[in-house]
């Protein structure tokens, strides 16, 4: 269900949403307060990511949905409650494209916002040089919003910068609620595929097995969220085209270019076998009544993998020929379906507990280039959710942009801004 603006306000506190419309001065005075208090035990017990030179440590075993996620949540929270109760962090001027070696007065600014959220250690003090621990610290920040963590402040960066802290409290809070709505079954092997940050965790043991960069729905066609079991590893699939893309994307593709399902290898298949493309009028869109097919090969829409898991949407998790989307800093672009990046080692981990199934047996069925359909023993759970912000065991909290606008508030959507 979609938050209002309003109700995540309400969620956030009356009083921390008058925070964050403090002037600018007040807000530094609350910063040098608190950088420069007395009464802190220590920087790590103060605030939402423990400092740390090294941002290889933001990357955490720990699965996303689970119920230890929940406990790590609440005890960030109250992180993020001190920081919010002390004035927020300052504004950073988003301007100029900071990096390592430049010296510049907004590097100030900087400092003491990453030193706030705790991503920069408060030895480094505040100065206007870009040196290497502003390098660390802001490479740091990046990894935890899902951001190449190339230590160059860029727009995206200064986006998710400057997205006050209330908002992120809130933002916790909202996906807080998410998280203890969990299924119970989280507890053994499970695919949880998180929609807003296009990743994907195989769950073992508490414990995640490996990740994969995935490619989600657009805003206009999203990914839905679900709970089923993968039932059925497809290899070589043929690739049947739904209605809504042979209306949205084939008909248009065949008025500009007659040859375009020749070239991909798609069949039209009606009632009495295949269609002649030239028979058919595409300046309506009668097409859209009869099937289309791909035919298994390099170019198939689903490459050499579809996952097969029950569902009202038709959905399913598969491979792609164009694996430069997984590169992309945005990656969502499909039609409701999930595309997974070494999508080999998911489905060998899927049919670990299928016998005969190893991943030798997998790549010579590949390479056959046959349609095979494969049952999967002990069908494994998946969850295809929405969880835009999260906490670790290491102390380290996790935002995503949300992209279907699910969390109420137009600041976090930051990608359509």
């Amino acid at each position: 269900m979609k938050t209002s603006r309003r109700n995540f306000l309400a969620g956030v506190g009356v009083g921390a949403a008058a925070t964050a419309l403090a002037a600018p001065a007040k807000a530094q005075s609350v910063i040098d307060e608190i950088l420069s208090s007395h009464s802190r035990a220590g920087w790590d017990n103060q605030f939402d990511a423990r400092s740390t030179a090294q941002p290889g440590r933001v990357v955490s075993t720990s699965p996303v949905f689970s119920p230890q996620t929940v406990s790590y949540i609440e005890q960030t929270l109250q992180h993020y409650s001190n920081v919010v109760a002390n004035g927020g962090w300052p504004m950073v001027p988003a301007q100029k494209s900071l990096k390592l070696g430049v010296v510049d007065p907004d590097v100030q600014a900087l400092r003491r916002r990453l030193m706030v959220s705790g991503d920069l250690p408060e030895s480094a003090g505040i100065s206007s040089a870009f040196d290497s621990y502003v390098d660390a610290a802001l490479k740091r920040f990046q990894q935890r919003h899902g951001l190449p963590a190339d230590g160059a402040t860029g727009r995206f960066t200064y986006a998710a910068m400057n997205v006050p802290a209330n908002i992120r409290l809130g933002q916790l809070q909202t996906n807080l609620e998410r998280l203890r709505a969990m299924p119970a079954d989280v507890h053994g092997r499970f695919v949880m595929v998180n929609i807003p940050a296009a990743e994907i965790e195989a769950v073992e043991g508490g414990r995640v097995a490996s990740r994969h960069v995935a490619v989600v729905g657009k805003i206009d066609r999203q990914t839905p969220i679900l709970n089923s079991r993968i039932h059925e590893i497809n290899i070589n699939p043929y690739w049947n085209a739904p209605e809504s893309i042979v209306r949205r994307d084939i008909i248009p593709l065949m008025r500009k270019n007659p040859n375009y399902l020749r070239d991909n290898n798609i069949r039209i298949l009606g009632p009495n076998g295949e269609v002649d493309p030239l028979t058919i009028d595409w300046n309506t869109e009668e097409a859209a009544k009869l099937r289309f097919r791909q035919d298994p090969g390099r170019i198939n829409a689903m490459a050499t993998m579809k996952i097969n898991f029950h569902n009202s949407h038709a959905v399913y998790l598969h491979d792609t020929p164009q694996q430069s989307m997984f590169n992309d800093l945005e990656r969502f672009h499909s039609s409701g379906c999930v595309r997974v990046q070494n999508v080999r080692d998911l489905v060998t981990w899927i049919l670990k507990e299928t016998s005969g199934w190893e991943r030798r047996r997998i790549e010579q069925t590949i390479q056959a280039e046959s349609d095979v359909k494969v049952p999967v023993t002990n069908p494994v759970p998946i969850h295809m959710t929405y969880i835009s912000a999260w906490a670790t065991d290491q102390g380290v909290a996790h935002f995503r942009d949300d992209i279907y606008g699910m969390d109420g508030v137009e600041a976090l959507q930051i990608s359509t801004l």
